[in-house]
Protein backbone atom coordinates (compact mmCIF):
# COMPACT_ATOMS: atom_id res chain seq x y z
CA UNK A 1 0.00 0.00 0.00
CA UNK A 2 1.00 3.67 -0.26
CA UNK A 3 0.89 6.81 2.22
CA UNK A 4 -0.80 9.23 0.39
CA UNK A 5 -1.12 13.01 1.20
CA UNK A 6 -4.53 14.82 0.03
CA UNK A 7 -4.48 18.93 0.23
CA UNK A 8 -7.18 20.95 0.01
CA UNK A 9 -7.02 24.45 -0.84
CA UNK A 10 -8.95 26.52 0.16
CA UNK A 11 -10.23 29.32 -2.74
CA UNK A 12 -12.99 31.30 -0.69
CA UNK A 13 -13.97 31.77 3.42
CA UNK A 14 -15.16 28.98 5.18
CA UNK A 15 -15.63 27.78 8.59
CA UNK A 16 -13.76 24.58 9.65
CA UNK A 17 -17.27 22.74 10.53
CA UNK A 18 -18.20 23.29 6.75
CA UNK A 19 -15.15 22.13 5.54
CA UNK A 20 -14.26 19.18 7.68
CA UNK A 21 -17.67 17.86 6.80
CA UNK A 22 -16.88 18.27 2.87
CA UNK A 23 -13.85 16.43 3.57
CA UNK A 24 -14.80 13.47 6.13
CA UNK A 25 -17.34 13.19 3.55
CA UNK A 26 -15.37 12.52 0.56
CA UNK A 27 -12.94 10.38 2.96
CA UNK A 28 -15.60 8.22 3.09
CA UNK A 29 -16.75 8.12 -0.14
CA UNK A 30 -13.00 7.30 -1.44
CA UNK A 31 -13.09 4.07 1.58
CA UNK A 32 -16.37 2.89 0.24
CA UNK A 33 -14.74 2.74 -3.32
CA UNK A 34 -11.96 0.64 -2.16
CA UNK A 35 -9.29 3.81 -3.25
CA UNK A 36 -8.23 4.29 0.24
CA UNK A 37 -7.99 1.47 3.04
CA UNK A 38 -8.31 1.92 6.85
CA UNK A 39 -10.62 3.92 8.73
CA UNK A 40 -8.30 6.40 10.75
CA UNK A 41 -7.72 9.61 8.36
CA UNK A 42 -5.79 12.29 10.35
CA UNK A 43 -6.41 15.81 8.90
CA UNK A 44 -4.26 18.58 9.91
CA UNK A 45 -4.60 22.36 9.17
CA UNK A 46 -1.54 24.66 7.97
CA UNK A 47 -1.11 27.61 6.59
CA UNK A 48 -4.80 27.85 5.52
CA UNK A 49 -5.33 24.50 3.61
CA UNK A 50 -5.92 20.93 4.86
CA UNK A 51 -3.78 18.00 4.64
CA UNK A 52 -5.60 14.45 4.84
CA UNK A 53 -3.09 11.67 4.71
CA UNK A 54 -4.36 8.41 3.75
CA UNK A 55 -3.45 4.91 2.59
CA UNK A 56 -4.15 3.54 -1.09
CA UNK A 57 -3.82 0.01 -2.33
CA UNK A 58 -1.88 1.30 -5.26
CA UNK A 59 0.09 4.47 -6.84
CA UNK A 60 -2.58 5.21 -9.39
CA UNK A 61 -5.98 5.11 -6.88
CA UNK A 62 -6.73 8.17 -6.60
CA UNK A 63 -6.43 8.39 -10.43
CA UNK A 64 -9.93 10.43 -11.66
CA UNK A 65 -10.93 7.43 -13.75
CA UNK A 66 -11.39 4.99 -10.60
CA UNK A 67 -13.94 7.62 -8.81
CA UNK A 68 -17.49 6.00 -8.09
CA UNK A 69 -20.39 8.50 -8.59
CA UNK A 70 -20.23 8.85 -4.69
CA UNK A 71 -16.50 10.14 -5.08
CA UNK A 72 -17.51 12.34 -7.79
CA UNK A 73 -20.20 14.16 -6.07
CA UNK A 74 -18.29 14.36 -2.70
CA UNK A 75 -15.73 15.88 -4.95
CA UNK A 76 -18.41 18.25 -6.31
CA UNK A 77 -19.71 19.16 -2.51
CA UNK A 78 -15.98 19.88 -1.81
CA UNK A 79 -16.95 23.60 -4.15
CA UNK A 80 -19.65 24.75 -1.70
CA UNK A 81 -17.67 24.27 1.86
CA UNK A 82 -15.23 26.36 0.19
CA UNK A 83 -12.58 23.61 -1.02
CA UNK A 84 -11.00 22.61 -4.09
CA UNK A 85 -10.62 19.05 -5.73
CA UNK A 86 -7.79 17.87 -3.56
CA UNK A 87 -4.24 17.71 -4.93
CA UNK A 88 -2.65 14.35 -4.56
CA UNK A 89 0.98 13.84 -3.65
CA UNK A 90 2.21 9.81 -2.84
CA UNK A 91 4.29 9.86 -0.53
CA UNK A 92 5.96 6.25 -0.72
CA UNK A 93 5.89 2.77 -0.05
CA UNK A 94 4.12 1.35 3.67
CA UNK A 95 6.72 -1.53 4.00
CA UNK A 96 4.53 -2.79 6.49
CA UNK A 97 1.68 -3.48 4.89
CA UNK A 98 0.24 -5.87 2.26
CA UNK A 99 0.98 -5.61 -2.25
CA UNK A 100 -1.71 -5.55 -4.33
CA UNK A 101 -3.06 -7.78 -6.91
CA UNK A 102 -1.65 -7.23 -10.28
CA UNK A 103 -3.17 -9.77 -12.52
CA UNK A 104 -5.00 -8.51 -15.42
CA UNK A 105 -7.73 -11.43 -15.54
CA UNK A 106 -7.76 -13.49 -12.09
CA UNK A 107 -9.00 -16.90 -12.85
CA UNK A 108 -11.02 -16.27 -9.64
CA UNK A 109 -11.69 -15.08 -6.47
CA UNK A 110 -11.82 -15.53 -2.38
CA UNK A 111 -13.46 -13.69 0.03
CA UNK A 112 -10.55 -13.36 2.73
CA UNK A 113 -10.01 -11.34 6.06
CA UNK A 114 -8.83 -11.68 9.39
CA UNK A 115 -8.51 -9.04 12.36
CA UNK A 116 -5.56 -7.78 11.45
CA UNK A 117 -5.56 -7.34 8.00
CA UNK A 118 -6.75 -3.44 6.20
CA UNK A 119 -6.19 -4.15 2.70
CA UNK A 120 -9.18 -5.35 0.34
CA UNK A 121 -10.94 -8.90 1.49
CA UNK A 122 -11.35 -9.88 -1.76
CA UNK A 123 -8.05 -11.80 -3.14
CA UNK A 124 -6.96 -12.89 -6.18
CA UNK A 125 -7.16 -17.18 -6.67
CA UNK A 126 -4.04 -16.75 -8.82
CA UNK A 127 -1.29 -15.39 -6.59
CA UNK A 128 -3.75 -14.52 -3.33
CA UNK A 129 -3.18 -10.92 -3.25
CA UNK A 130 -5.40 -7.97 -2.35
CA UNK A 131 -7.58 -6.89 -5.37
CA UNK A 132 -8.18 -3.52 -5.41
CA UNK A 133 -12.06 -2.86 -5.13
CA UNK A 134 -11.88 -0.20 -7.78
CA UNK A 135 -11.02 -3.19 -10.13
CA UNK A 136 -13.56 -5.16 -10.15
CA UNK A 137 -17.36 -3.89 -10.75
CA UNK A 138 -19.18 -1.82 -8.30
CA UNK A 139 -20.98 -4.31 -5.95
CA UNK A 140 -24.42 -2.03 -4.83
CA UNK A 141 -25.28 1.63 -5.39
CA UNK A 142 -21.81 2.27 -7.55
CA UNK A 143 -19.78 1.00 -4.43
CA UNK A 144 -18.69 -1.49 -2.30
CA UNK A 145 -19.81 -0.02 1.07
CA UNK A 146 -21.75 -3.36 1.59
CA UNK A 147 -18.60 -5.67 1.27
CA UNK A 148 -16.34 -3.17 3.60
CA UNK A 149 -19.12 -3.18 6.31
CA UNK A 150 -19.22 -7.06 6.50
CA UNK A 151 -15.66 -7.13 6.37
CA UNK A 152 -15.70 -4.71 9.23
CA UNK A 153 -18.45 -6.81 11.68
CA UNK A 154 -15.94 -9.98 10.31
CA UNK A 155 -13.09 -8.39 11.87
CA UNK A 156 -14.91 -7.70 15.11
CA UNK A 157 -15.95 -11.41 15.11
CA UNK A 158 -12.30 -12.52 14.90
CA UNK A 159 -11.13 -9.89 17.51
CA UNK A 160 -13.61 -10.73 20.27
CA UNK A 161 -12.64 -14.32 19.79
CA UNK A 162 -9.17 -14.35 19.25
CA UNK A 163 -8.78 -11.89 23.03
CA UNK A 164 -11.37 -14.39 24.24
CA UNK A 165 -12.22 -12.14 27.28
CA UNK A 166 -15.82 -11.55 27.05
CA UNK A 167 -19.29 -13.82 26.97
CA UNK A 168 -19.58 -12.86 23.36
CA UNK A 169 -16.89 -14.86 22.43
CA UNK A 170 -18.92 -18.25 21.59
CA UNK A 171 -21.46 -15.94 19.32
CA UNK A 172 -18.68 -14.34 17.80
CA UNK A 173 -17.47 -17.50 16.75
CA UNK A 174 -20.31 -19.10 15.59
CA UNK A 175 -20.33 -15.87 13.27
CA UNK A 176 -17.23 -17.38 11.83
CA UNK A 177 -17.89 -20.98 10.92
CA UNK A 178 -21.31 -21.61 11.18
CA UNK A 179 -23.41 -21.84 7.93
CA UNK A 180 -26.27 -20.65 9.41
CA UNK A 181 -24.91 -16.86 10.77
CA UNK A 182 -25.76 -13.81 9.39
CA UNK A 183 -22.03 -13.51 8.68
CA UNK A 184 -22.02 -15.71 6.45
CA UNK A 185 -25.25 -15.36 4.50
CA UNK A 186 -24.12 -11.43 3.79
CA UNK A 187 -20.82 -13.14 3.00
CA UNK A 188 -21.94 -15.72 0.23
CA UNK A 189 -24.51 -13.23 -0.74
CA UNK A 190 -21.49 -10.72 -1.76
CA UNK A 191 -19.41 -13.67 -3.29
CA UNK A 192 -22.33 -15.12 -5.39
CA UNK A 193 -22.96 -10.91 -6.61
CA UNK A 194 -19.28 -10.58 -7.52
CA UNK A 195 -19.11 -13.72 -9.38
CA UNK A 196 -22.38 -12.32 -11.38
CA UNK A 197 -20.66 -9.15 -12.09
CA UNK A 198 -16.96 -11.04 -12.97
CA UNK A 199 -18.30 -14.40 -13.91
CA UNK A 200 -15.55 -16.10 -12.21
CA UNK A 201 -15.66 -18.38 -9.29
CA UNK A 202 -16.07 -16.45 -5.54
CA UNK A 203 -15.15 -18.50 -2.51
CA UNK A 204 -16.05 -17.84 0.82
CA UNK A 205 -13.66 -18.63 3.59
CA UNK A 206 -15.02 -20.00 6.30
CA UNK A 207 -13.22 -20.18 9.30
CA UNK A 208 -12.38 -23.36 11.33
CA UNK A 209 -11.41 -23.87 14.94
CA UNK A 210 -11.72 -26.33 17.59
CA UNK A 211 -12.80 -30.39 16.98
CA UNK A 212 -11.85 -33.74 18.16
CA UNK A 213 -8.38 -34.32 16.84
CA UNK A 214 -6.42 -34.05 13.63
CA UNK A 215 -7.45 -37.32 12.00
CA UNK A 216 -11.43 -36.23 12.20
CA UNK A 217 -10.36 -32.65 10.89
CA UNK A 218 -9.07 -34.62 7.65
CA UNK A 219 -12.44 -36.69 7.27
CA UNK A 220 -14.66 -33.41 7.46
CA UNK A 221 -16.92 -32.98 5.05
CA UNK A 222 -18.61 -30.02 3.05
CA UNK A 223 -20.93 -28.25 5.54
CA UNK A 224 -23.43 -27.30 3.35
CA UNK A 225 -23.41 -30.35 1.16
CA UNK A 226 -21.85 -32.88 2.80
CA UNK A 227 -19.55 -33.54 -0.77
CA UNK A 228 -15.98 -34.69 -0.39
CA UNK A 229 -14.22 -31.35 -0.17
CA UNK A 230 -10.29 -32.16 0.67
CA UNK A 231 -7.83 -30.87 -1.08
CA UNK A 232 -4.68 -33.04 -2.32
CA UNK A 233 -2.40 -30.38 -1.16
CA UNK A 234 -3.26 -26.80 0.75
CA UNK A 235 -4.21 -24.32 -1.22
CA UNK A 236 -1.87 -21.37 -1.17
CA UNK A 237 -0.73 -22.92 2.09
CA UNK A 238 -3.49 -21.94 4.33
CA UNK A 239 -6.83 -23.54 2.43
CA UNK A 240 -7.02 -27.42 2.88
CA UNK A 241 -10.87 -27.78 1.75
CA UNK A 242 -12.56 -26.76 -1.23
CA UNK A 243 -16.09 -27.41 -2.41
CA UNK A 244 -16.25 -26.13 -5.94
CA UNK A 245 -20.42 -26.64 -5.85
CA UNK A 246 -20.88 -24.41 -2.74
CA UNK A 247 -18.38 -21.81 -3.09
CA UNK A 248 -16.81 -22.36 0.22
CA UNK A 249 -13.08 -23.03 1.18
CA UNK A 250 -11.98 -23.44 4.61
CA UNK A 251 -8.57 -25.23 6.52
CA UNK A 252 -7.84 -27.84 9.47
CA UNK A 253 -8.85 -26.66 12.55
CA UNK A 254 -6.02 -24.03 14.03
CA UNK A 255 -6.36 -26.47 17.32
CA UNK A 256 -4.47 -28.91 15.26
CA UNK A 257 -2.32 -27.10 12.50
Amino acid sequence: MFVVDLTFDCYQDTTLELAEQAINRLVNALRFNGQIIGDEFPTVLKDGFFITRVMCPTEDAMHPLNNSPFVKHSIEQLHTAGLLAPKVKVIGQDIHSNGADMCDDPSCYILYTTYVHTCSPVYCGDDFLPVPLFRIPAIANGDYKTLIKWQEDWQACDQIQINGATRCEFPALEELTSINSDLYRRGRDITKRISYLTKKPVYYYLYRVGGVDKESELERRCPSCNGDWKLPEPWFGLFDFRCEPCGIVSNISWDFQ
